[in-house]
């Protein structure tokens, strides 16, 4: 059956000229979606979460650590994701998504590490041990500043991508490893506070503020990368007509 022509099927926005202006469009939203999380997630806490029986104050560092943990191997995941796409479908929009991704990948990487240093410190007695968690978590971040630096020092674009691809989809299977560590070895790393198939292992107070401060991460991730999406287009797509279009019309605007 054919579709309605008053409704386009979603992959219209695979080419990057219609993708553009609704990037443009989304952007804003998810930016105040972001803003109003983290205020909330912020504000349960550090004034509504009660102090932990054993660690007092200094387990709220988990409202930042664990969401940023989660969202460096969720984007990880994505890239691999867009990466796959890019080399089965052979689609431009796939590599740069998966490119745009990478940098805020990189710092919610760089976050979880140096949060889980503050957490470990007092109570660990050290800021870094050579946990298997740990250990997986920092060659994420190398997998990070790998994939950038190989897809920015590849001068041809094509090539670029491909080799980042690679590189993004061996990476993947780190995450698995970086989220079953803690089942797999004997590590100082506690288990999951937060399980699918477990009741949760902290009030109920604590549960709220850290899923609306890892929904918040979410909301600035999307935000942030379909902001820079729209420079790598313009950049990929510079020889097009419709980017001279859309030069002419924000130049006419400034």
């Amino acid at each position: 059956m054919n579709s309605s022509p008053r409704g386009p099927s979603l992959l219209r926005f695979a080419a990057p000229q219609n993708f553009y202006p609704l990037a443009g469009r989304m952007a804003p939203w998810f930016a105040a979606i972001a803003v109003v999380l983290t205020l909330a997630g912020l504000w349960l806490a550090f004034f509504v979460a009660p102090v932990d029986a054993t660690q007092g104050n200094v387990y709220r560092v988990i409202f930042i650590h664990v969401p940023a943990a989660w969202m460096s191997m969720f984007i990880y995941l994505v890239m691999a994701f867009w990466s796959a796409v890019g080399l089965i479908m052979n689609t431009r929009l796939s590599f740069v998504m998966s490119q745009a991704l990478a940098p805020t990948g990189a710092m919610f990487c760089f976050v979880a590490l140096l949060t889980g240093a503050l957490w470990g410190r007092p109570t660990w007695g050290a800021y870094w041990v050579w946990d298997a968690r740990l250990t997986s978590q920092l060659l994420l971040l190398f997998l990070y500043f790998g994939f950038i630096a190989l897809t920015r020092a590849i001068e041809d674009p094509r090539r670029g991508d491909r080799a980042g691809a690679i590189i993004a989809l061996v990476g993947a299977v780190n995450v698995p490893v970086i989220y079953f560590s803690v089942k797999w070895w004997n590590t100082l790393h506690q288990g999951a506070s937060v399980s699918l198939t477990k009741a949760p292992s902290m009030a109920t107070t604590m549960l709220v503020g850290m899923l609306v401060m890892a929904f918040a991460s979410w909301a600035y991730t999307l935000a942030v990368t379909l902001w820079r999406v729209r420079p790598m287009i313009l950049e990929r797509e510079r020889h097009t007509e419709w980017v001279g279009a859309v030069l002419d019309r924000e130049g006419a605007r400034s």
